[in-house]
């Protein structure tokens, strides 16, 4: 297949050096051409555009069996994020040449749900974000929805916490002494290591139902006070001192209270976890950190 994927950084490099192994051939989009030789060396053709802008766009082949789009906003303001996430959707929907695209699958947010009771939510549970910017991810994925109803192949794929190397937002804060158990730190948190979700893209590209959504997250929801306390056990440190739970200043963070379910990844797409909870998923990094001192 001819693959394009559109943000390719530290979810869609490793995506591409993977799909390069199974033989495709491989394009990456970044907005500029100065780190060209990163994805020359995984095996990536690159590319350069910026999909917020659909003339840049027009400069490009259009020709791809298989699109993903992983582009983030990098921070920024709720401008920014229509513009890189609506507009930018909408503009790769009008460019791509539909006679050849078999499958465009986006990379999303379990931020769309909003549920702060600590129940499971599946594909089907109510999505109210906190943030005005899951609004906004919420607005692009109608947008891709109802482009599929009409036959395009799109699936969405709802991801939670991405950790990995360099990466994880509670394990570093943990290393960094600025963590805080939140009241009784039953708050549950959900994550994906970004191996998994590397094949978990693949997966959807392969056989994912165009207009399906899937959760992609690991089969092991865990509260914090539980992820801490395995933290402090593993590196031999102190628990986080714990601060009083604030509601007001959890909606003004977009923090919620959920466990989000995988059972539709696992069971339609047969998808097998290398990291399947974050005990497997930081191992490799606990075991850095030790090394490192």
């Amino acid at each position: 297949m001819r693959v394009l994927i559109v943000g390719c950084g530290y979810l869609g490099l490793p995506l591409g050096a993977e799909l390069v192994r199974k033989d495709h051939v491989v394009f990456g989009l970044r907005r500029t051409a100065t780190t060209a030789k990163e994805l020359e060396d995984a095996g990536i053709s690159p590319l350069s555009a910026d999909i917020t802008q659909r003339n840049t766009l027009d400069l490009l082949p259009a020709d791809f069996d298989w699109v993903v789009n992983c582009a983030a906003s990098g921070g920024g303001d709720l401008a920014g994020y229509r513009q890189i996430y609506v507009e930018g959707n909408r503009n790769l929907l009008q460019w791509l040449d539909l006679s050849r695209l078999k499958k465009l699958v986006y990379t999303g947010s379990t931020s769309v749900y909003g549920q702060n009771d600590g129940s499971v939510v599946t594909e089907t549970s109510p999505t109210v974000p906190v943030l005005e910017t899951s609004e906004v991810l919420l607005e692009a994925e109608g947008l891709l929805l109802a482009a599929a109803a009409q036959g395009f192949p799109a699936v969405i794929l709802r991801l939670a916490g991405i950790y990995g190397p360099d990466r994880g937002h509670w394990f570093r804060q943990f290393l960094r002494g600025e963590a805080r158990i939140e009241g009784d730190g039953s708050r549950y948190l959900n994550m994906i290591h970004r191996t998994d979700a590397v094949h978990a893209i693949i997966a959807a590209l392969e056989r994912g139902d165009p207009g399906r959504i899937y959760n992609v997250v690991d089969n092991e929801p865990v509260q914090q006070i539980e992820f801490f306390r395995w933290l402090a056990d593993e590196l031999g440190r102190p628990l986080p001192p714990t601060v009083p739970a604030d509601g007001s200043a959890w909606r003004r963070r977009g923090i919620t209270n959920k466990r989000v379910s995988n059972a539709r990844l696992v069971t339609e797409l047969e998808f097998h976890y290398q990291f399947p909870n974050f005990r497997a998923g930081y191992a490799p990094e606990i075991q850095r950190q030790r090394q490192t001192g």
